[in-house]
């Protein structure tokens, strides 16, 4: 089994470095009086005789959106209505019968697709270790289909993406990255030869837990086309106005990032000396954390409830930091332990974020 490599800051093509670019793509053209931000563009109906026609087809915001998150991973973007729309649009491209392998420890919306589509005959799924490299190759030799996240949700284990993605198209099958966790300032999974990278702008893209989106991108031109052209016939797009925060939110990508990542690294470390956590699972970078907690699920439990400044919620990658059992829904794979607890790391002072932390831990340890 090897032992992929963290990840470094990468750059996008060109000078400009990811920070900046988050900062300067998808805007208008400096015109003397003309705004700095495109314009929210509430339209249903075009003109006849362009290049828009349609609500449905294309709008000027998700554009702008579509050109910025395009830029930082380093291909073709495309806005959809949820994360999960933008899962299924990519699933929707496996032919009838084709086979998907996938991690057994991966967001279970994604596993809750795949399950759904196995049982209606539409593909065959195969969940393998995503860290055991070999297997995975071996796994890949019919499959139409692989997917993968690195990190994983909520495991958090690494998969070797390079090589995972060789296997994979050495056997003829396309390459999917969930990048949602790493963010491209951290990991751009194109660069690497994967065909399709996909988020959850909900989560750190927009990062204000006030949007739903997801996205898609490539840096193939047909498949570009193709996934497009599945979003206008099952009208999987996102509003205006949620386009629009989530391009305003991904301003900030980079400071948010790079504050919550330092977070997660000190309180990972204060984690790991306390008596009530029996493991603490971290892959070295980003800013979710997983704990397990040695008093199994009603500590866990008692955990979530027991904090002021953590909110206890499902989502993850906003501003406030998030906590939660993952094994409190019934879909979470089993082999998930009964006592971990998901952490998403915000940016908050840290020292205040281990006070509200360390004072729950302390009463599993001494209930008062």
């Amino acid at each position: 089994m090897s032992e992929p490599a963290v990840p470094s800051p990468p750059s996008p093509s060109g000078q400009l470095r990811p920070a900046t670019v988050a900062v300067i793509a998808g805007r208008p053209a400096h015109v003397p009086d003309e705004p700095l931000n495109v314009p929210i563009t509430m339209a249903a109906t075009y003109v006849a005789g362009g290049d828009l026609e349609y609500g449905r087809y294309a709008n000027p915001t998700w554009t702008a959106f579509e050109d910025a998150l395009g830029a930082l991973e380093g291909g073709r973007c495309l806005a959809f209505a949820s994360g999960l729309a933008a899962v299924s649009t990519v699933l929707d491209l496996v032919a009838q019968g084709g086979k998907v392998v996938a991690p057994a420890h991966s967001y279970t919306g994604t596993l809750l697709q795949l399950a759904d589509l196995e049982a209606r005959g539409r593909i065959v799924t195969q969940l393998v270790d995503i860290t055991d490299t070999a297997a995975v190759a071996a796994a890949c030799e019919d499959a139409a289909l692989v997917w993968f996240e690195s990190p994983t949700n909520p495991a958090l284990e690494l998969a070797d993406i390079p090589a995972i993605t060789a296997a994979a198209h050495a056997a003829g099958a396309y390459v999917v990255v969930d990048n949602t966790f790493a963010t491209p300032l951290l990991q751009r999974p194109l660069a690497d030869g994967v065909d399709v990278v996909v988020h959850s702008a909900t989560k750190y893209i927009s990062g204000h837990s006030d949007v739903l989106m997801g996205a898609v991108v490539t840096s193939d031109d047909d498949l570009h086309a193709v996934l497009k052209g599945r979003r206008e016939l099952l009208g999987a797009i996102p509003g205006s106005f949620e386009t629009w925060l989530a391009l305003r939110g991904l301003r900030t990508l980079h400071v948010r990032v790079e504050r919550a990542q330092a977070n997660a690294a000190e309180l990972v470390s204060r984690l790991r000396t306390h008596g009530a956590v029996s493991e603490v699972r971290y892959p070295g970078f980003g800013a979710i954390v997983s704990v397990v907690l040695a008093g199994g699920a009603i500590a866990a439990d008692l955990l979530t409830h027991q904090t002021r400044l953590w909110v206890h919620a499902t989502s993850l990658g906003g501003v406030e930091s998030t906590l939660e059992r993952r094994r409190r829904w019934k879909a979470e794979p089993t082999t998930i332990p009964e006592g971990l607890v998901r952490l998403s790391v915000g940016i908050e002072d840290v020292d205040d974020l281990w006070a509200d932390l360390g004072q729950a831990l302390d009463r599993l340890v001494d209930p008062v």
